[in-house]
């Protein structure tokens, strides 16, 4: 493989971290701009001295100019606890950094990648959930603000195509977890371990039968990686996430099993708008990318239990 040139936005969050070290790992150069909102230093700390490693603090809501040949836009906090914190500010993120990241891939002829979110479903009518689904989303709700933005960005990028025949991407991504995850970013299975390990309460909103469907995170970067590698012609959006489906009850009682914790679980009401279902269908995936899940939720949250007990024991 070539050695590109590679803007990754958000690439101090979750995700973002580790598709730096693939993308380094893969002999790119690769310059990382974050504004730290949600992602943090120690995520990528381990690059911070490799020569083809470039950290830049940036928000991308304004414009950036550099001399690219890939992008990859995963700027926008992910959880509800951060981005229904400042709601404006995320659906600015969502559309202005996608804005300008499509006039730098314009301007530069890059191809460019969209993390957009299973949440364009909304609370989902159709089960699992295809590409071909519209989604069922209410554009008033407090969850608005991430999920109105990220349809308007797949939007835009499309508009790009046909405009100004930028080379998009956009992948659809479903519930990832795995190490490096923000201990307070309220999602459930951070939420569970973390609490699972401190002896606190597991809050389980509703009566804990609404389903997710998790991916590790090793998985989610080999999938976007196989995307990455097919022709210009393949555009997706395509689904991203494992369809392997469990209730947020068994999700709890499977975190106090691996933790050995003796915490309790107690019910909530659960918050406007929380999807019931949520469960990819990854045909196309499966059939254009050759590729699907391979780490259990087991394996995946012993890793990520492991991660935290460390995070926390420091």
């Amino acid at each position: 493989m070539q050695s590109e040139r590679v803007l990754l936005t958000g690439g101090a969050g979750f995700i973002g971290a580790h598709l730096c070290d693939r993308l380094i790992a893969a002999g790119h150069e690769v310059l990382c701009v974050d504004n730290y909102y949600t992602g943090r230093r120690r995520n990528i700390e381990g690059l911070l001295g490799c020569r083809r490693f470039e950290m830049l603090r940036h928000d991308v809501t304004f414009p950036l100019y550099v001399e690219i040949d890939t992008i990859y836009n995963l700027a926008c906090p992910a959880s509800p606890i951060h981005y229904q914190f400042d709601p404006v500010q995320t659906l600015k993120t969502s559309v202005h950094g996608a804005i300008n990241m499509l006039g730098l891939a314009k301007r530069t002829r890059a191809r460019i990648f969209q993390a957009s979110t299973s949440e364009v479903y909304g609370d989902p009518t159709v089960h699992p959930q295809p590409e071909s689904y519209w989604g069922n989303v209410n554009p008033l709700g407090t969850r608005a603000c991430y999920d109105e933005g990220k349809r308007a960005a797949e939007t835009l990028f499309f508009d790009y195509r046909r405009q100004h025949a930028v080379r998009v991407k956009v992948a659809r991504i479903f519930n990832t977890y795995g190490p490096r995850m923000h201990p307070n970013d309220g999602r459930v299975v951070s939420n569970f371990v973390v609490n699972a390990l401190r002896g606190n309460p597991l809050a389980i909103y509703g009566n804990g039968s609404q389903t997710r469907s998790f991916c590790y995170v090793t998985d989610l970067v080999e999938a976007i990686m196989r995307f990455m590698a097919t022709p210009d012609e393949f555009t997706g959006p395509v689904n991203l996430g494992n369809p392997a489906e469990f209730t947020i009850r068994e999700l709890a009682e499977l975190v106090l099993a691996l933790t050995g914790s003796r915490s309790k679980m107690e019910f909530a009401p659960a918050p406007p708008d929380d999807p019931q279902q949520r469960q990819p269908d990854i045909s196309l995936a499966r059939k254009s990318l050759n590729w699907e899940p391979s780490v259990p939720l087991e394996e995946g949250l012993k890793e990520t239990i492991a991660y935290f007990r460390h995070l926390l024991a420091a």
